[in-house]
């Protein structure tokens, strides 16, 4: 059997770690063993999937030196590699469920499925579906279609027993059924799910191991009984630890950087960047911290990975950087400084901003530093204005962070209308508004124009400057998630 891998990102935001931790593994484990590796992408999400985070994701692994085989831009005998062109094939699969009697039509409300499962917390039970539709008869489900009531195609799980499964890092797993639901396969827009279009395309493509995060374990049952109802072989599972923050919790935006493009636009060398992310619960049989790809691949063993959670430490890749940094030639070095601090692309952006603000050259660098590289360190009293009380200042760089999160079209129009209704929303002078976000961008209380800066420093960078911002200010989880609710309506509309 030929060894054939994928790494399945969504694209529905800036490029992820995991996404690069996940491709990483998988592209040694079919480099090693002279197998292939393919890049799917899975935009079955209609409304958050954008091209613009499609490109990203490409951009962004090939420039950490993970390319593919088989995908989206180059193609491959097992096409076509998004799973919104592929949308007939599973409607195919899922109508060979429902005639077997192992997937059935679901008419529910919203309104229902909410009620049951809001009981079923009150009961302490699992949130799962209750099986109100599965005894449907034809002649009822076709009653239902012709009033045009809206429909999905749901998954029949069994009522008692367990799945068990072997993971190749874990062992025998199981799962009883009680607390599998009976996942939705096919959306009532007619769209796939994740579960069903993953296996469906798993198989089609003759994916032989499944590499991804320990968060999809709980999902394996699902996938397991559709293997078995469509009567296809599973691949061989194997499941890495998730990626943690230093407290142990999930690597999140919150507490650490989580876009590539951050790194990338950080100063991080990529080889860097995959050397540490090797490190992520695996080690090479000497125990050194630094090594290349290709010494990767000659000692890589999937026996070798850990299934604690690796921690992310951003100082300890800091220091791997500085140890490639000092590895360059002195040419290569100032290619690479050239390459992130006098682009010519990035230069040519900048002087229109720059040049009717000075008199004199060596005035450029104190105007535009925090252009060209990252800010001093500031103190909480950096924050701090006489017509801004504390928590005010809490409620407009809470309120900018959140919404730029979710700002897709990154220009500087954009982030000015959307920080127009910020200000409104809160009720403050747009003046007043701004000017915390003054310090947070440029470390100073007056800067070059602030949303051509921001467009200019890009998403990543730009959000990452409001995440370290609120955590000077002291910003606690407990304050952010007073803060979310106080403004669910504004962030949710």
């Amino acid at each position: 059997m030929k060894v054939r891998t994928r790494v399945a990102p969504s694209p529905t935001g800036d490029p992820h770690l995991g996404t690069a931790y996940v491709a990483l593994f998988n592209w040694a484990f079919a480099k090693k063993h002279g197998g292939s590796f393919i890049l799917r992408i899975e935009d079955t999400d209609q409304v958050r999937s954008t091209k613009g985070s499609e490109v990203a994701i490409l951009e962004s692994l090939k420039w950490l030196g993970l390319g593919w085989d088989e995908g989206p831009d180059c193609g491959g005998d097992f096409g076509p590699y998004r799973q919104s062109e592929r949308k007939n094939i599973y409607q195919q699969y899922a109508d060979e469920l429902v005639a077997k009697g192992k997937a059935f039509h679901c008419f529910c409300s919203a309104e229902r499925l909410n009620q049951v499962r809001a009981d079923q917390r009150a009961r302490k039970e699992t949130t799962r579906y209750d099986g109100h539709c599965l005894s449907l008869t034809e002649s009822e489900i076709k009653e239902k279609k012709q009033k045009g009531e809206s429909s999905v195609i749901r998954l029949v799980v069994p009522e008692e027993g367990e799945s068990t499964f072997t993971d190749r890092l874990r062992g025998e797993i199981s799962i009883p059924y009680q607390q599998i639901d009976m996942q939705v396969l096919i959306k009532a827009d007619g769209m796939p799910t994740y579960h069903m279009a993953v296996v469906v395309d798993d198989h089609l493509m003759n994916i032989s191991h499944v590499i991804r995060g320990e968060e999809w374990i709980n999902s394996v049952p699902k996938h397991k009984l559709l293997y078995e109802y469509l009567g296809w072989p599973m691949p061989e599972l194997i499941h890495l630890p998730l990626l943690r923050n230093p407290d142990q919790s999930k690597l999140s935006k919150r507490k650490n950087p989580t876009s590539i493009g951050f790194y990338r636009d950080s100063g991080f060398l990529p080889k860097a960047l995959v050397n540490y992310l090797c490190l992520m619960g695996w080690s090479m049989p000497d125990e050194r911290d630094l090594f290349d790809l290709e010494e990767m691949v000659s000692e890589f063993d999937e026996n070798r990975i850990s299934t604690g959670g690796p921690i992310f430490d951003l100082n300890k890749l800091s220091w791997i950087n500085g140890q490639y940094i000092r590895g360059l030639s002195h040419d290569e070095f100032v290619e690479e400084l050239i390459r992130q601090i006098a682009d010519p692309e990035k230069i040519s952006q900048i002087v229109p901003l720059i040049r009717d603000r000075i008199e004199r050259f060596d005035e450029v660098i104190s105007k535009a530093d925090y252009l060209l590289g990252d800010i001093a360190s500031l103190e909480s009293s950096d924050y701090e204005f006489s017509d801004l009380p504390e928590e005010l200042i809490h409620q407009i760089l809470f309120i900018a962070v959140s919404s730029l999160e979710q700002l897709e079209d990154w220009q500087k129009d954009s982030i000015f209308e959307l920080f127009s209704r910020c200000a409104k929303y809160l009720d403050l002078d747009f003046k007043k508004f701004m000017k915390p976000i003054f310090v947070v961008i440029s470390g100073k209380k007056s800067s070059l124009p602030a949303f051509d800066s921001m467009a200019l420093m890009g998403k990543s960078v730009t959000v990452s400057r409001f995440r370290r911002a609120m955590d000077h200010i002291g910003i606690s989880g407990k304050k952010r998630k007073k803060l979310e609710k106080e403004m669910a309506a504004f962030l949710n509309a």
